[in-house]
């Protein structure tokens, strides 16, 4: 086997990537010698790593309230609000998600990205899973890239959705405003699923769940194909006065100055205890609100969930 493969299995703690990037820079040694990835073993051999696991990160820990949905000793899931973004970056230090799980348990220091596994935009709400040791951490990662860890979102978008669809385009940097995301041919593969949830004069709610997890993908595959999420100005969305509208729905709509996308449901294989569990979580007030008022427009009520 190979060495970087024999490692991975002797310590499943550690990544593989991140014990072949030990090998490369010499870190790890086999019966006394530097050696490459790539060298195979056969058992018996002595292998030693002198790789010093500093801390990752030197933010500020911020006590920012989270609304913790479960919490063990190995992760946690948490409903993100509107507003709060994930990473800190440049001019944004403070203030983020990562602050607040600093804070909130210190020893996430120690971990990549302190134990963020997939993110959310600053102003989609909803389900997180976030690890709280190195070994839920890889396994969390390793599951995502398999596609067993399963999202599910809702979303409200300016057209009527005739029918569900699967939209299958490649996402990538947007040649030309590079903070946004497109459709591009030289993208990375990007699957989603996309189904109707109720239908409204102007407006539907979908039911979408993700294949792959790239950035910004729910908001650029619906607009790719012409439905932009109510409140993305970045992908397409435009506010125009509903026919026959009330003047709360037309307010309502025109305050609304996020992408109304909310991630409700979560459900993973534990990483450590191997127990199937899942999560759900409510709309946030002020999307019920607009729902609402939709209802309210159309004469009839929707689905118990959203009402």
């Amino acid at each position: 086997m190979r060495v970087d493969q024999a490692l991975a299995k002797c310590f499943p703690e550690h990544s593989r990537s991140r014990i072949t990037q030990w090998i490369r820079q010499g870190q790890v040694s086999l019966d006394g010698k530097i050696l490459e990835p790539k060298i195979r073993v056969n058992g018996g051999e002595m292998v030693r790593i002198e790789a010093t696991m500093l801390p990752v990160h030197e933010e500020t820990p911020q006590d920012i309230p989270l609304n913790l949905i479960y919490e063990d000793n190995e992760i946690l899931v948490l409903n993100k609000p509107a507003g709060l973004v994930v990473h800190p970056a440049a001019g944004n230090r403070q203030g983020t998600l990562l602050n607040a799980l600093l804070y909130h348990a210190p020893q996430l220091a120690q971990l990549p990205r302190a134990g963020i596994v997939h993110r959310l935009d600053k102003d989609t709400t909803g389900l997180m899973v976030v690890a709280k040791t190195l070994e839920a951490h890889t396994a969390l990662v390793a599951a995502l890239q398999r596609r067993d860890i399963k999202r599910e979102y809702v979303a409200l978008v300016g057209a009527e959705v005739i029918a569900g669809s699967t939209i299958d385009e490649p996402i990538g940097r947007h040649p030309h405003q590079r903070t946004k995301m497109a459709v591009i041919h030289s993208g990375k593969p990007a699957r989603t699923h996309v189904r109707c949830k109720k239908r409204y004069h102007g407006f539907t709610l979908l039911d979408v769940k993700l294949e792959t997890g790239r950035t910004h993908q729910i908001r650029v595959h619906l607009a790719h194909i012409g439905y932009p999420i109510v409140g993305d100005a970045t992908y397409g969305w435009r506010y125009r006065i509903p026919a026959k509208s009330s003047i709360e729905l037309q307010n309502s709509l025109l305050a609304f100055k996020r992408q109304a996308l909310h991630a409700r449901a979560l459900s993973l294989i534990h990483p450590i205890s191997g127990q199937e569990l899942s999560w759900q979580a409510p709309l946030p007030e002020d999307f019920t609100e607009l729902l609402k008022l939709l209802i309210a427009k159309e004469g009839y009520y929707a689905d118990k969930d959203f009402a």
